[in-house]
């Protein structure tokens, strides 16, 4: 049976810092709604009703152009190991930028990434629980590497330049920022 609450507590917080992936849920108020599987160090509790999570770099930046018209934002975890559960946030989310003085605050939260692309951080309003029975069960193997290898052999200004000819744009023409 799934359980609304106001907040995280300790054990969904327990729960979160130990899974693999998130997804993440954006959309305008037109186009395309937008899902990302995000993994990695990448997703930070600040408190019981604020995550920050950094965004890499990605083949697109739809959750950019999506918060920067429409700031709603789900994030959804589920339990592929032992027992199940679907967690999922809702909530209001702001992006922020190198060039952004609380990005400077919050990047020290990550590990480097030289693909790090955006802080997101969202202030939750809701939290929803479900059972996940129909979710599979499956074992983690490893982190893939190819993401950070390709960032690192690109080098910082590498990774500028593939921003500005492949990210400025979401998939229905909005900018990015």
């Amino acid at each position: 049976m799934g359980n609304q609450l106001k907040k995280l507590n300790p054990a969904l917080k327990n729960f979160i810092e130990n899974q693999k992936i998130f997804f993440v849920g954006t959309a305008r108020t037109s186009g395309t709604v937008n899902v990302s599987p995000k993994g990695m160090d990448t997703f930070k509790i600040v408190n019981n009703n604020k995550i920050v999570w950094l965004n890499l770099t990605g083949s697109g930046n739809e959750t950019a152009a999506h918060l920067l018209e429409n700031n709603r934002m789900t994030i959804m975890f589920c339990s592929f190991e032992k027992t199940p559960l679907i967690l999922r946030l809702y909530g209001k989310a702001q992006i922020y930028h190198e060039n952004d003085r609380i990005y400077d605050e919050q990047i020290v939260l990550f590990k480097d990434f030289t693909g790090a692309r955006q802080i997101i951080e969202m202030e939750i309003n809701l939290v929803q629980t479900s059972c996940g029975y129909a979710v599979p069960l499956m074992e983690f193997k490893e982190e893939r590497t190819q993401l950070n290898e390709s960032d690192i052999k690109k080098g910082r200004a590498g990774v500028k330049k593939y921003w500005e000819d492949h990210n400025v744009l979401s998939l229905d023409g909005f900018k990015t920022l």
